[in-house]
């Protein structure tokens, strides 16, 4: 698996900046920041999380962006390096998507990958 090393950091933009901060605000969090991870499971062997959250973690990548703030944990990292979150609108709904370069496949629901 791939270490991450050689790519590029995260990355959000500004439509899912947008989101994140509109998100938290009808939330009644307006100071809350979007937490994204990996974690095992998903019908691919990941899958992706999002939740709000207060504060990050001591050792969190904390990423600025759009007066909003996204929360990624060091593992979760490793499998995210190089990726970018958006946010798509479609008929069959709204909701936040990952780029991932380190993801060699994935499912229909778009929410769990595999890495090589």
């Amino acid at each position: 698996m791939p270490d991450g090393s050689d790519l590029p950091r995260f990355r959000v933009t500004p439509r899912a900046a947008a989101q994140v901060a509109e998100i938290a605000r009808r939330e009644g969090r307006p100071t809350a920041g979007l937490r994204v991870s990996v974690s095992a499971g998903g019908c691919s062997g990941f899958q992706y999380g999002f939740a709000l959250e207060e504060e990050a973690a001591a050792d969190d990548l904390v990423i600025e962006a759009g007066g909003t703030r996204v929360f990624i944990d060091p593992v979760s990292l490793d499998l995210l390096a190089g990726a970018e979150l958006d946010w798509n609108e479609a008929l069959i709904g709204a909701h936040f998507t990952v780029r991932n370069p380190q993801a060699v496949s994935g499912c229909g629901c778009g929410v769990s990958f595999s890495v090589a």
